[in-house]
């Protein structure tokens, strides 16, 4: 009677793997649609050609700067 418990136990426990894989499948391709880093993180070269001509000039003077950080950051899957 003791390897009928077993059993159960193993066909229990490979129902919620085999469930467990279909779920990280499916986050698998939400990970895929979003960013891979956080706002702040994305792009800093442009972040701080950016950052530097609207210190130094004004933002009206740096829309191309401006502009070129916001393309990186939708490359880089952010909605901006």
């Amino acid at each position: 009677m003791g390897g009928l418990p077993l059993q159960n136990a193993s066909s229990t426990l490979a129902l919620p793997g085999s469930e467990q894989t279909k779920g990280s499948a499916i986050t698998s391709s939400v990970a895929e649609s979003k960013p891979k880093k956080k706002i702040c993180c994305a792009c800093p070269e442009t972040k701080k050609l950016r950052d530097e001509c609207i210190v130094e000039h004004g933002e009206t003077a740096c829309a191309k700067w401006i502009e070129a950080h916001r393309q990186c950051l939708r490359a880089e899957g952010f909605n901006v």
